[in-house]
C-alpha cells in the first residue's frame, strides 16, 4: 500500500516503488539481484535486474552466495532453452572474464543445455567435462549445473590464456585438447573440431542468441 504522502510527491512515490522492488528481488532467491539503471534522455529512470544494453549502470550491488543445489540450477526439461541456467553463467562470466554469449554458444553446442547429456567419449553435463578433469576443476558433482558450468568456464579460461586469447584455438583445445591444438599449431584437422569450432563460433556471432 502506498501512503497519501506519496502520491502527493512523485519523487518519494519512486523511491518506495524502487524500496519494494529491492525487497522483492533481495527475498526471491534470484541469482541476478544486482539493480542497473540507466537514464533516458528525458531524463526518467528505467530500474532493472537485467541490463540489455550498455546504456545502464550499476546502481545497487548485492553479494549473492551460491551453493548447489539452488533454485535456478534446476534443470526444467527444456533443451533448447538458453536461460535457465542464466544464473551461473552470469556469475561464470564475472569470475573468470568470459563473455556469457560465449559460454551458453558452448553449451549450446556441446550439450543443448541438458545437464545429464553424456558424450560417446565419456563427457558429461553442461559443457560436456571429462572424468579425468573433474578433480583440477573442482567438480565433485558433474550433474549439478553451477559446478559443471564453472568448471567448463575455468578450463576455457585456461585455454584462452595458454593460446594468448586465440579463440578459435581456445575452442579446438577445449574440444580436442590442448595436445592436438600444440602438435598441428592450428585447428586440428578433425572433421568434428573444425565443425564444432564453426558452430560454436556462428552461434556467437549471431544476432539474438
Amino acid at each position: 500500500m502506498v501512503d497519501n504522502q506519496n502520491k502527493n510527491n512523485p519523487k518519494r512515490l519512486l523511491y518506495s516503488i524502487l524500496f519494494f522492488l529491492l525487497i522483492f528481488l533481495m527475498s526471491s532467491g534470484t541469482a541476478t539481484a544486482d539493480i542497473y539503471v540507466y537514464v533516458d534522455k528525458a531524463g526518467v529512470r528505467h530500474f532493472t535486474n537485467a541490463p540489455t544494453s550498455s546504456n545502464y549502470r550499476l546502481y545497487l550491488k548485492r553479494k549473492v552466495e551460491f551453493s548447489a543445489p539452488v533454485s535456478f540450477s534446476v534443470y526444467n526439461g527444456n533443451l533448447n532453452s538458453s536461460d535457465q541456467f542464466d544464473g551461473v553463467i552470469d556469475k561464470a562470466s564475472r569470475d573468470f572474464g568470459i563473455s556469457p554469449r560465449l559460454l551458453k554458444s558452448i553449451i549450446k553446442v556441446e550439450s543443448n543445455f541438458n545437464p545429464d547429456a553424456v558424450s560417446k567419449k565419456g563427457a558429461k553435463g553442461l559443457m560436456q567435462i571429462m572424468p579425468k578433469n573433474f578433480n583440477d576443476l573442482e567438480i565433485d558433482d558433474w550433474k549439478d549445473p553451477y559446478q559443471n558450468i564453472m568448471g567448463g568456464t575455468r578450463y576455457l579460461k585456461q585455454m584462452l590464456e595458454k593460446y594468448n586469447g586465440k579463440l578459435h584455438l581456445a575452442l579446438a583445445a577445449y574440444n580436442a585438447g590442448p595436445a592436438a591444438v600444440d602438435k598441428y599449431n592450428d585447428i586440428p584437422p578433425y572433421p568434428e573440431t573444425k565443425n564444432y569450432v564453426r558452430k560454436v563460433t556462428q552461434y556467437f556471432n549471431s544476432v539474438g542468441y
